[in-house]
């Protein structure tokens, strides 16, 4: 089992392609969302990111989603539903891997390896809250309630 990230733990840095190309690292200071999905442009990937597209001002912080997609997949993401949000690609889930955010996981009643639906709240580098094995549908009401947003 992946070790899970707790409130305390350092945020593992990372630097990975955007959408765009543009490489982008984890801030070292400031507050951020980061989250993990499995796959753009599947139903729940998209209703996550939609979620966090339609209340992206009402969080109040920048987000970064991040999954195994290529940058082009990622581009067209972001085209097909106007996503207002930075995505990454992570296609050796290592940084996944770092989160806990990757690991055995069920999908249909089969165990399987992949992306755990994982979400981080950063500030200055440190995790200041961490959610795993979320549901798509909802996610972002809960970040805000959990954080008093």
């Amino acid at each position: 089992m992946t070790k899970r990230l707790e409130k305390g733990d350092k945020a593992p840095g990372f630097t990975l392609t955007s959408a765009t190309g543009d490489s982008v690292s984890l801030p070292e200071e400031g507050k951020v969302i980061v989250y993990f999905y499995p796959r753009a442009n599947t139903p729940g990937c998209t209703t996550e990111a939609c979620d966090f597209r339609d209340n992206i001002e009402s969080l109040g912080l920048p987000v970064l989603g991040i999954s195994p997609d290529k940058p082009e997949k990622l581009e067209k993401f972001i085209s097909d539903h106007g996503l207002n949000f930075t995505l990454l690609s992570d296609p050796d889930h290592a940084v996944a891997e770092a989160y806990g955010a990757y690991g055995e996981k069920k999908n249909y009643g089969k165990t399987v390896m992949g992306v755990i639906r994982s979400t981080f709240y950063v500030v200055d580098g440190v995790i200041e809250h961490a959610w795993y094995n979320v549901r798509a549908k909802g996610h972002v009401d809960r970040i805000r309630r959990d954080l008093d947003l």
